[in-house]
């Protein structure tokens, strides 16, 4: 307790002060009474008024606290009835024992006492139970901030719903960039006269600058193919919900005209600087075209992104400029480099392999030593049979290493080919990646968010059919010494086959000129049909998930193994491609266990349904048209109630990620 507070009592120096006076009072007695009872008097007369100084101190004293004390008192118990806090004092069984009359704001009742602490909110209770120390609550239009004291079974409630509404228009008004793309715009113009180019900027430009128009949003244009528009957090909220139906109105209008041309749009947002805002949009803008052009990314400052659109394939290249300037520049890094890893994915497929064996062969033809990376005990059995013929070539299966021996082999100056994926978790070796700063990534599937770090070369072409199909382009233009033998030409034949379902989906005029290639370098058709024999016990197992499928809406069929019972990738995967063969189908989802413990999903559609996005919900990824994922810690009952509420939000609540 502070010193002020207690109560003054004669000071320890005056009691020094008259003890030692009184003892020289006696000396002077004992030499001068005379003048030692003068001096007596005086000191009688100092004695007296200290005593009554200090007695005067002390009532003064008292009678101050004793007023602050009041004054305390009335105050806290005005506070306690008139500060604007909300104060409740709730039971054992939670209801309201008593609540300061600011409680009544947010109440239509005169009084909440001896009701559920439920009236206030549904949830609050549970919050309660659950050992949380504050949480909101919404009463009507009230946003209320309450501190949980269990202890004293005490809330506190503080009004927030001003804050929360300056909170909100800070968010609603930020600054949000964009830039808007017309994808292929060179290519489709290439050949047309001044006068159809600028019918189609005409429409394009209007259709823009309308929809601009009605939304708000400051558009303008910076080239013949690109635009700048700015708009704010709430018109982007806006726009989220109309699920940017504007890729849909051009996409419309320019099929009306037998024109391919669509919009990819970039889009930066949250609370950085304008130069960082156009940096996101950038990026988001480079993402959107890597996965295939005709969609809508958003980027945000902590790099989650969001997408919408992607309804169409991406549209094939007409010209090879970019697979010449593309295989120039790998025959420059294999020679500079004094080895060439390649390496696929985890359970590689055909086309993975296929690939790997073609940039083999660019390294061979350049004369460095390469190898592929392949783990035998990560072999599935759709590509067993190719494995093995390889096998049995020694030539050729001499190149084939094991991850652990790779990591041996590689150096800094080792160049590291990845085909088939770009997903660092997905590759067979991830160690490989941080062992060499010079990386290429060579695949065909549409960019995901997550993506090799700092690749020296990428080569991405979502419009091919397959790997194979982009590396078999790659080899016509090295050195004419190339030589490519019968099993090597039919693996890359074998990929391309695989992956387009014998030439029906994603197939274009390349991917026969590629497949024409190989057969002119003596790939067998035959071969490539033994290799995709499959056994008569998993017809049987695909025609058991098959049976087990029913149609969940919208033309939309789901499938699910029984518990217990493992299928493999490939027999998942062909169930799917199965379902979507069947009348009224346009999308398939097959759910089973795997035997690594984990629960697979492979998601086919015929191009209306991106199942893509649905499989990236899933942390998965793939094609418009196939994809699919591998979740763990879960049950299949689990994984299909997850995949029918994202299926639902597809269609009802738009696309994110």
């Amino acid at each position: 307790m502070p010193n002020f507070f207690k109560k003054p009592t004669m000071s320890g120096h005056l009691w020094v002060i008259y003890v030692i006076s009184i003892l020289l009072l006696c000396f002077i007695w004992y030499y001068q009474w005379m003048l030692g009872l003068l001096m007596t008097l005086f000191l009688a007369a100092s004695i007296f008024y200290s005593v009554r100084t200090e007695q005067t101190m002390i009532s003064e004293t008292e009678e101050y606290i004793s007023t602050l004390s009041y004054r305390v008192k009335k105050v806290g118990e005005e506070a306690l009835l008139e500060m604007p806090i909300g104060i409740v004092l709730y039971s054992e069984n939670y209801k309201v024992e008593w609540a300061n009359p600011y409680m009544n704001k947010f109440t239509k009742q005169d009084t909440i006492v001896g009701d559920s602490l439920a009236t206030l909110s549904d949830d609050l209770i549970a919050q309660i139970k659950e050992d949380q120390d504050e949480t909101w609550l919404e009463i009507e239009d009230y946003k209320l901030h309450t501190l949980i004291k269990r202890d004293e079974r005490l809330l506190y409630i503080f009004d927030r719903t001003n804050q929360t509404k300056i909170h909100n228009l800070y968010q609603n008004e930020q600054t949000v960039l964009s830039i808007i793309f017309l994808d292929n715009y060179e290519e489709i113009t290439q050949g047309m006269d001044d006068t159809n180019k600028s019918q189609i900027n005409s429409q394009v430009t209007s259709t823009l600058n309308k929809w601009a128009g009605d939304y708000g949003i400051y558009l303008k244009r910076t080239s013949q193919e690109r635009f700048i528009a700015v708009m704010s957090q709430e018109i982007l909220q806006t726009l989220e919900r109309s699920k940017f139906e504007i890729l849909d109105e051009v996409r419309e209008l320019i099929t009306n005209q037998n024109v391919p041309l669509t919009l990819s749009f970039g889009v930066g947002v949250g609370p950085v600087s304008l130069p960082e805002l156009g940096e996101l949009a950038q990026s988001s803008l480079d993402l959107a075209l890597g996965r295939g052009g005709d969609q809508v990314a958003i980027k945000d400052d902590t790099g989650k992104v969001r997408f919408y659109g992607g309804k169409t394939n991406p549209m094939e290249k007409r010209t090879r400029v970019r697979a010449r300037v593309i295989s120039h520049a790998m025959k420059e890094l294999v020679q500079e480099s004094e080895r060439v890893l390649i390496m696929g994915h985890k359970s590689p497929d055909m086309d993975s392999v296929g690939a790997a064996i073609g940039i083999l062969k660019i390294a061979q033809a350049n004369d460095i030593p390469a190898a592929i990376v392949l783990d035998p005990h990560d072999i599935d059995t759709g590509v067993q049979r190719m494995i093995e013929e390889i096998q049995g070539d020694e030539g050729l299966w001499s190149n084939f290493i094991t991850p652990e021996d790779s990591l041996e082999l590689v150096t800094n100056e080792t160049l590291l080919v990845v085909v088939d994926t770009h997903k660092p978790s997905l590759v067979a070796e991830e160690k490989l990646l941080n062992k060499t700063e010079h990386v290429v990534v060579i695949d065909h599937h549409r960019r995901a968010e997550e993506f090799i770090a700092d690749p020296t070369l990428v080569y991405m072409e979502p419009y091919a059919s397959s790997t194979a199909e982009l590396v078999t382009e790659l080899l016509e233009y090295q050195p004419k010494k190339l030589k490519l033998s019968m099993l090597e030409s039919t693996a890359l034949l074998s990929g391309i086959i695989v992956d387009t379902k014998s030439f029906t989906l994603r197939t274009g005029s390349r991917t026969f000129d590629a497949a024409s290639y190989l057969r002119s370098k003596g790939a067998d058709t035959v071969l490539v049909q033994k290799f995709m024999k499959e056994d008569l016990d998993v017809y049987v197992k695909r025609s058991r998930l098959i049976e087990k499928a029913d149609v969940y809406r919208d033309g939309i069929a789901v499938s699910a193994g029984e518990h217990g019972e493992s299928y493999g990738p490939v027999i998942i995967a062909q169930a799917a491609d199965t379902l979507l063969t069947m009348t009224g189908i346009v999308a398939s989802f097959v759910i089973s266990e795997r035997k690594d413990g984990r629960i697979g999903i492979s998601a086919r559609s015929l191009g209306d349904v991106n199942v893509q996005i649905i499989m990236e919900r899933m942390n998965g990824g793939g094609h418009l048209t196939n994809a699919a994922t591998q979740l763990e810690d879960t049950t299949i009952e689990d994984a299909r109630a997850l995949l029918q509420d994202i299926i639902d939000e597809y269609f009802e609540g738009g696309e994110e990620e």
